[in-house]
């Protein structure tokens, strides 16, 4: 096929890609990126690869957990609100959380950013929010990847998933299978939604209340946008520290199914768990949703973490203790039940 010479060229910007502003969006993240970096990260940012070396002396027989999520529909909340420094707290969260779960600790984090139009400072934003999860976790946010799609995503659309590796001794990996009856459920306080139940939350504020993100609702004490962008709590500092001073059982990280379908994965077959409800305060944005949706108050167990957002098993001689130690810490807690006999669930009384 012939090509007309005198017809403009085209260029990979005509196409809707600018490579100049993927390349400002590095300059700008870079000193984030690089305040989240351990001693055992190899690499600067702009490798191909990001190096990390295991510290042997911490390790004597490591086990690497790996983790990956994303944020969910609360990102249309950020899209909404033209604010994007939150939601890769977000990102971060969901990914060690689950990790933590298992008795890890977060080592390194990969994100990966897809965006209709690259916009170098809303980058920089959505990446300052990686960086400060990651400070949080204690991990280093050692690579990434962001890509612009024109035509895949509108120009304001953004996706973003997370991928998260912790390391843990062999011996102390926590799985839950010394959980027996009688053991004792502790319940670490969630921020608020977390990063679950968005596409029913959404639902409810805006399209059953008709509330817009900027509406200011009495019983939240401020607006929709600010509630529902509250960031994901990122666990590692409260938990870690018990792990090397008690026998903690099992983890569950409450997201998406709440504590009906969460606190389950952790038991052995012939066991479930009785919660106490009242045990600890409801978050107003929970009794928001139930009222102003009229939603059945099991559905709102199984879409919300419903002020919860990880539970620890203990043993019952050890529950006052690990609670106390986390008092001590600033860390509040609740006990929220027992282990009993039965089929892996959760019953409510």
């Amino acid at each position: 096929m012939a090509t007309d010479k005198s017809a403009k060229s085209l260029t990979y910007a005509d196409a809707g890609v600018d490579i100049e502003a993927g390349n400002q969006a590095v300059r700008l993240m870079r000193g984030a990126v690089r305040s989240t970096f351990r001693p055992e990260v190899l690499a600067d940012i702009g490798s191909f690869g990001g190096l990390f070396a295991l510290d042997r002396a911490k390790f004597q027989e490591p086990v690497l957990v790996a983790g990956t999520d994303g944020v969910g529909t609360k990102l249309k909340v950020a899209m909404f609100t033209g604010r994007h420094d939150t939601i890769g707290i977000d990102a971060v969260a969901m990914c060690v959380n689950d990790i933590l779960a298992q008795g890890a600790e977060p080592l390194f984090f990969l994100d990966y950013l897809a965006v209709g139009k690259l916009v170098p400072e809303r980058v920089s934003e959505i990446v300052s929010g990686v960086a400060e999860g990651c400070r949080q976790a204690g991990c280093a946010l050692i690579g990434g990847e962001t890509a612009e799609m024109p035509g895949f995503y509108a120009p304001e659309e953004y996706d973003i998933a997370g991928f998260a590796v912790g390391g843990v001794e062999r011996s102390r990996i926590i799985d839950g299978r010394s959980i027996v009856s009688g053991d004792v459920l502790i319940g670490l306080p969630s921020s608020g939604l977390h990063s679950n139940g968005y596409s029913l939350a959404r639902k409810v504020f805006f399209e059953v209340a008709g509330l817009r993100t900027e509406s200011r609702v009495p019983e939240l004490g401020r607006t929709v946008g600010e509630e529902l962008l509250e960031p994901t709590r990122i666990y590692v500092r409260a938990v870690l520290p018990l792990l090397d001073r008690f026998a903690v059982k099992g983890i569950a990280h409450i997201t998406g199914g709440g504590l009906t379908e969460n606190v389950p994965r952790i038991l052995p077959e012939g066991l479930s768990v009785t919660v106490r409800e009242g045990a600890w305060p409801v978050p107003p944005v929970f009794g928001f949703i139930e009222k102003a949706g009229n939603v059945d108050r099991g559905e709102m167990y199984r879409a919300f973490n419903m002020g919860i957002g990880m539970v620890l098993a203990v043993a019952a001689g050890e529950a006052e203790e690990v609670m106390a130690d986390l008092a001590a810490r600033g860390e509040k807690s609740f006990r929220l039940g027992e282990v009993g006999p039965g089929e892996r669930a959760v019953q409510y009384i």
